[in-house]
């Protein structure tokens, strides 16, 4: 063999290479470029939760900087129930509207999720992973940014945020807080009209019972898998006695529930109760710099762990403005966003980004942050819950109202 003509060969070989490499790993950028440019002058219209103050002044920063930044429009659509946001969206699909959809950012997680992805209700290409400030993140150290509730995200919706079923009592009234399922309901027996919970179909309110599903449960692995490769009946009889026997004892004597959970913790900052939970580590502490709740207040998590959970947005299959709408997802993930919304005197939502991938002076940032009267350590959060399959949300919902509304 003629070596020249072989070195030749390969140095052609190793270049067509090398251009299709480099090209693909530029094309990311410059495609995030001229999606910016294109979404200059539109109109996101963002489907979110509207009942926290707190949260709905963040959004509102968020769309004061994305209309400076970018000329983007950011309506916050306020939401009671994100599933109603689903529904509507199925309904356009329904219809033949693949175009011109009525959402273009959902917040979503969990079971909503997992029901826009089954039906097809979702912007079906990858464009989490061409966002700039994804590369902040790291998905071997937080799992949850690429599995939500269990079920892959395959880039249909950027993270946003952390979150833990957390606890808040008032220590003027409780000297030593219930720590498990087991000691929370000899407590509330104990200090009748003292204890609630946010009515399902409220996600805080559903998610406690999820906690204390999966600590009376003598079996909480079959909660991994969905709910019809289960003895339903037998899976949640172990909650239906747990709650049976509190109900007679919670506030209201269980007759009513506080619609969510800022109207839960209102109630404990009124002192009709001395216990109260939040699906956010700072918001006690957050209640209480807003002068919601006293200054006796502090938070707790129980012995084995509790629920914990990334949530994300989302870009449905027909949004208006697509575009607007992935440079409103990469601002929400970008440092200055997440560094403002970690803040606990502002939401204190946890950040999903790897601080070790930020700057010196992003960093400093984050370390900078108060961290809250009534706000747990890292280490005292450490210990977590896994979601169960988001199945199993809607029949513990249903069958909840069935038993408890009659409904």
């Amino acid at each position: 063999m003629d070596i020249r003509k072989y070195t030749k060969r390969l140095t052609i070989m190793m270049w067509c290479v090398l251009a299709a490499i480099f090209p693909l790993a530029m094309t990311k950028a410059d495609e995030f470029s001229v999606i910016t440019r294109q979404a200059a002058g539109q109109t996101v219209y963002f489907n979110a939760w509207g009942g926290s103050p707190a949260i709905n002044a963040y959004i509102q920063w968020v769309g004061e900087r994305v209309k400076v930044e970018y000329g983007i429009t950011l309506v916050h659509v306020k939401l009671t129930e994100t599933a109603g946001a689903v529904t509507r969206i199925l309904a356009e699909k329904a219809s033949g509207k693949l175009s011109g959809g009525s959402v273009d950012l959902i917040w979503i997680n969990g079971e909503n999720f997992a029901t826009m992805k089954t039906h097809g209700l979702l912007r079906s290409d990858d464009w989490v992973s061409g966002l700039p400030s994804f590369a902040y993140t790291d998905p071997k150290k937080l799992p949850g940014i690429v599995s939500d509730f269990g079920t892959p995200t395959d880039g249909l919706e950027s993270p946003w945020g952390r979150a833990q079923l957390v606890f808040g009592y008032d220590t003027a009234y409780v000297t030593t807080p219930p720590n498990s399922a087991e000691m929370l309901a000899k407590w509330i027996k104990n200090n009748p009209g003292q204890f609630s919970y946010p009515k399902p179909p409220d996600f805080t309110g559903t998610s406690f019972l999820k906690q204390i599903l999966l600590e009376v449960s003598p079996e909480p692995t079959v909660f991994s898998l969905p709910a019809d490769q289960a003895d339903i009946d037998q899976a949640l009889m172990p909650l239906w006695q747990w709650l049976d026997q509190v109900h007679p004892h919670l506030w209201q004597q269980g007759k009513r529930f506080p619609a969510n959970y800022t109207a839960l913790v209102q109630l404990l900052g009124d002192k009709e109760i001395a216990i109260a939970m939040a699906f956010n580590p700072t918001e006690f502490s957050n209640g209480i710099s807003q002068g919601i709740l006293p200054e006796t207040v502090r938070s707790y998590i129980h012995a084995d762990g509790t629920l914990a959970n990334v949530h994300f947005v989302a870009i449905p299959f027909n949004a208006n403005a697509p575009e607007a709408a992935q440079v409103v997802a990469d601002f929400l993930l970008s440092p200055e966003a997440q560094i403002k919304k970690a803040d606990s005197a502002i939401w204190g939502d946890p950040t999903v980004l790897d601080l070790s991938k930020l700057s010196a002076s992003d960093q400093a940032d984050f370390m900078a942050l108060p961290r809250g009267l009534a706000t747990l350590s890292e280490s005292d959060l450490g210990q977590t819950l896994a979601e169960p399959h988001p199945s199993w949300v809607g029949v513990i919902e249903r069958e909840w109202a069935r038993r408890y509304t009659g409904q």
